[in-house]
């Protein structure tokens, strides 16, 4: 099994995967929340997809409620929230646990990459991107701080377009 075959749900229900998702594309994986301090960078993340979509990109959110409860609505409400909010045109997976027993085996892959500095392990809060390429190859990982649109980020994901 491949990262992009992966089993996943998407926030209406569906059963997908990554390939079915965003066939061919590059993929940014992001653990998102409503009610972080960070939630402001879905601005960034709706910009990248703006700007890559149609070169073979995608950025697919991933809601999560572990970090002090900050992603506490139901798929209807993170919804709502996403496309009113922010305008939220990209994929959305169900709520997902990317840390702990728990944690989807989407994560369980991702988290063994390193970030800049060397560190794989855990998701460290909302909002950490995984940039994979249309092989399912993990190319980077940012941490939350990372603003979307940051050069480091830009840079990547046209290194990794196909």
């Amino acid at each position: 099994m491949t990262l992009r075959s992966i089993p996943l749900q998407t926030l209406s229900g569906t059963s997908t995967t990554l390939d079915e998702l965003a066939p061919g594309k590059a993929v940014l994986v992001v653990n998102v929340a409503s009610k972080c301090g960070l939630t402001p960078q879905y601005a960034g993340l709706v910009n990248l997809q703006a700007q890559f979509a149609d070169r073979g990109f995608t950025v697919v959110g991933v809601p999560c409620n572990q970090f002090m409860g900050q992603e506490p609505g139901s798929a209807e409400e993170i919804q709502t929230f996403c496309s009113t909010t922010y305008g939220v045109d990209f994929p959305l997976l169900t709520k997902t646990d990317v840390n702990g027993d728990g944690r989807h085996p989407l994560y369980a892959e991702l988290v063994a990459t390193p970030d800049a500095e060397g560190e794989a392990g855990d998701v460290q809060w909302n909002f950490e991107k995984f940039l994979l390429t249309p092989d399912g190859t993990v190319a980077a990982r940012f941490r939350p701080r990372t603003e979307p649109e940051a050069p480091e980020i830009v840079e990547a994901i046209e290194k990794t377009l196909p």
